[in-house]
């Protein structure tokens, strides 16, 4: 028998081999770039335009001429390309919008749901048109509300406007047991609480949530009191601001509570609506 040997194959030289890599290399860009290229004509074709956009949840506030005017300007690219958040961002802009969620829809729409503010009270002067959810969150609205020129006018540091409205929640039930309702709550920078009744009496409540809603109350519990003694007559104004009771004037009679009395006992004097009520000096707090 013979032997058969088999032969070997010369070596492919490196730069043969290099050259190959090269080839090879270059051919997966041409088709990677030609698949970018299709793409980007894919995704810019006119039949990928949106062409729909559908609001729903709240949409009370919402006309399709605001959406032209302040949305679709701003809306950049198509279906496929467009950016959700920036889109996101041009519905918050929306008068009322508090949240927006922004969907694709197959093939050219796009679906936005719209949770707006519930406006609760003025925030501040309202000619500026600034007003103050349910939520104590400000936002600038023109409101289409009827009933927008019985609210009340609240104020203070934009960054406590959520205490703000908590405390209008405490105070309201409370003066509307005087028979009044609440005009303007104010919270100044040092933290002290005034509300305004509807009648344009002011009443100080000194600083601390708790402590100016305490004594509020203290202050329509004596009320009946008053009432009986020297009849139904106007608040014109009180502070509150005492250790252990408070200066109230009423309409045509000034009235001193002694704050070393129990509550609900005052000496009074008769006296003209505009005169100032004697009192000891009010606490700081």
């Amino acid at each position: 028998m013979r032997n058969h040997r088999a032969a070997a194959l010369p070596a492919v030289p490196f730069d043969v081999r290099l050259m190959n890599a090269v080839a090879a290399g270059l051919a997966v860009l041409a088709a990677a770039a030609a698949l970018v290229v299709v793409a980007w004509w894919v995704a810019r074709h006119p039949m990928w335009t949106v062409r729909v956009i559908t609001l729903e949840g709240d949409v009370t506030h919402q006309t399709p001429a605001l959406v032209r005017t302040l949305v679709l300007p701003h809306l950049q690219g198509t279906f496929l390309t467009l950016d959700l958040a920036s889109a996101r961002e041009r519905f918050l802009l929306l008068p009322w919008v508090r949240e927006a969620v922004v969907q694709r829809q197959f093939p050219n729409r796009l679906r936005v749901t719209l949770t707006e503010h519930e406006a609760l009270a003025w925030w501040g002067d309202p000619t500026h048109g600034r007003l103050v959810s349910v939520r104590g969150e400000v936002f600038e609205a023109e409101p289409d509300d009827a009933r927008a020129e019985q609210w009340a006018v609240l104020h203070g540091p934009a960054a406590d406007a959520e205490t703000v409205v908590a405390m209008y929640r405490r105070v309201l039930p409370l003066i509307e047991r005087l028979g009044r309702d609440v005009a303007r709550l104010e919270l100044s920078e040092r933290g002290a609480w005034r509300v305004t009744l509807d009648n344009g009496a002011p009443i100080e409540l000194g600083r601390g949530d708790i402590l100016a809603v305490e004594r509020l109350q203290r202050f329509v519990a004596t009320q009946p009191a008053l009432r009986a003694r020297y009849g139904p007559r106007d608040i014109v104004s009180a502070d509150l601001r005492y250790p252990n009771g408070y200066a109230v004037q009423l309409r045509g009679v000034t009235t001193n509570v002694d704050p070393l009395a129990p509550s609900g006992r005052a000496a009074a004097r008769p006296a003209a609506a505009s005169t100032t009520t004697a009192a000891p000096r009010p606490s700081s707090r």
